[in-house]
């Protein structure tokens, strides 16, 4: 092996949904392969699980190995397997699990030092045994993200894997984790076995493969999620899950159990499908099916500049200042009041302002020179900072070029809410001192062309249907649980026909007291409500 590192070419040929990707492999790089190695108690746990009803595999593949923890739990249960076979790249783990393997009388052990990328699990391993397969584990938690943040040289070289359109891909949309791809890979490669997989992954990766199999109609007997405390075993901050699978060449079903943890008899939710799209509680998804549409208006992200300590202001008086602490002394037409998801959250208003210097996406920046030099000459001496934004979504733009703006951007009037929060909360935004206030890329919003639009649309998207919609399709673990793909499936027109007028007035009214003080009473509301719903543009 090269000890410089060397890349191994991966094509997936099982859906054009993914193409390939290049790995390249430090030995000496644990961290960036997402190195969790397995606590004995959680192995033994996961093993008195898996045996419950007395199933039972004689063979056993463990694609990422490690030390051996699986392993020997499984040599320690009441029924060890009679083959089991494991792979491990690093060399430390791989010495470690070695010697465990060579300690087995009633099993035959066979651990191999090799890159996995390198094997095809359904052609390459040879297995002296035969009857069911269980293929168990912990493959790296680690994102091709993460993996560029830490500058690292196992960073997957990627292509458009999901066959993306747009800035999709080229924003997070794009971001996978190593372990999505290995189960796909071991899901590709021993389809022909019929294998069940139980392998620990984030809860995300879980439902991604679930996705994938759905769109792919690859048969699926039983799935089931029981959440682990990842903090308590890994010292890890991640919503984590032993995710069970069973593939069966028969009448698949897409549903699958998630459980809050392993010991559970019931489970908290069952997440499943509905028109072609993953919900997370298909039994209560029904009540509030109606809401799964379109939404008539465009939901927008935020600003995006990944410039903070430049473009974000604070005000002390008549001052402003950046968070490098300098005074920042610019053209006042590009200040505008900036709420991030927190404030929104918790509706605290407008803590920042920001330099918003395109009113859209891709415009000229260079007539600032003459248009505002004060604010040229700020953004000129901050050059270098713009210059280190990673993402590539500001390549080939005009300098300090920024995402997410256009004309909805600058209606005085908005309806948002927090991206990062798991309970969705509606607010009302209205201009400060007469400027349209601005959204940071945390949050989503609808542009509205009055008070009242925004206060109507404020409860609508509160009102209790919404919200039961929203639990029943939104995932909570996620980093993200509310997405603009999320708020655009909510069909305020059917909403409209079915909600008690007098009770959305009220409400409405109720919000339009707290952005607007002109008195408006409900003698001023149409007769049809929908022609409020009816897009900004």
């Amino acid at each position: 092996m090269n000890k410089k590192g060397r890349i191994i070419n991966i094509p997936l040929i099982f859906s054009p949904a993914f193409t390939c990707i290049l790995l390249t492999y430090r030995p000496d790089m644990t961290r960036d392969l997402g190195d969790f190695q397995t606590p004995d108690s959680l192995v033994e746990e996961i093993i008195k699980l898996l045996n419950t009803g007395g199933q039972r595999w004689p063979r056993v593949l463990e694609p990422t190995c490690g030390s051996g923890g699986f392993i020997k739990g499984l040599l320690r249960s009441s029924s060890p397997p009679r083959e089991i076979r494991g792979f491990e790249l690093q060399p430390r783990h791989f010495n470690e699990a070695r010697r465990l393997a060579a300690t087995s009388v009633a099993s035959r052990v066979v651990v191999q030092k090799a890159n996995i990328f390198d094997i095809d699990f359904g052609r390459d391993i040879g297995w002296k045994s035969d009857g069911p397969l269980l293929v168990i584990g912990n493959p790296p938690w680690v994102t091709n993200a993460q993996l560029g943040s830490m500058e690292s040289a196992n960073l997957p070289r990627k292509s458009n894997l999901k066959k993306l359109n747009g800035l999709a891909a080229l924003t997070g949309s794009s971001n996978f984790d190593l372990a999505e791809f290995i189960l796909l890979k071991l899901i590709r490669e021993l389809a022909g076995e019929n294998p069940t997989l139980a392998m620990l992954c984030k809860t995300s990766v879980a439902r991604n493969v679930l996705q994938f199999a759905y769109d792919n109609s690859i048969a699926i007997r039983q799935a089931w999620l029981r959440r682990i405390d990842s903090k308590k075993y890994f010292n890890a901050a991640v919503d984590a899950c032993l995710f069970y699978l069973e593939l069966q060449n028969s009448k698949p079903c897409y549903e699958a159990a998630v459980f809050d943890d392993l010991q559970s008899q019931q489970p908290e939710t069952v997440l499943g499908f509905a028109s072609g799209r993953m919900v997370s509680d298909v039994r209560n998804y029904g009540k509030t099916a109606f809401l799964d549409g379109n939404c008539p208006i465009v939901w927008r992200q935020g600003v995006k500049h990944d410039a903070a300590s430049v473009v974000e202001l604070r005000r002390e008086g008549n001052r402003f200042l950046n968070k490098l602490g300098e005074e920042v002394v610019v053209e006042a037409r590009y200040l505008y009041p900036l709420i991030k998801s927190r404030d929104l959250f918790h509706s605290t208003g407008p803590r920042l302002w920001a330099i918003i210097a395109q009113q859209r996406v891709g415009e000229d920046t260079e007539k600032l020179k003459y248009e505002a030099p004060s604010l040229w000459r700020y953004l000129e001496s901050h050059a270098a900072r713009f210059d280190r934004r990673k993402s590539s979504i500001y390549r080939r733009r005009p300098p300090f070029s920024i995402f997410g703006i256009g004309d909805y951007s600058f209606s005085l009037f908005k309806v948002g809410v927090s991206g990062f929060h798991k309970s969705p909360r509606f607010h009302p935004i209205a201009p400060v001192e007469g400027r349209p206030v601005m959204l940071d890329d945390t949050c989503y919003f609808l542009s509205c062309r009055s008070a009242r639009q925004a206060a109507l649309i404020t409860a609508l998207l509160n009102h209790r249907s919404t919200l039961d919609f929203l639990r029943s399709v939104m995932f909570t673990d996620s980093k993200r649980p509310v997405t603009k793909k999320l708020l655009q499936r909510i069909d305020l027109s059917n909403l409209i026909r079915r909600v008690d007028r007098s009770e959305i007035i009220e409400s409405a009214e109720a919000e339009l007291r707290r952005i607007s003080s002109d008195g408006l009473s409900s003698t001023l509301w149409p007769d049809d409500l929908s022609s409020l719903i009816i897009d900004f543009e």
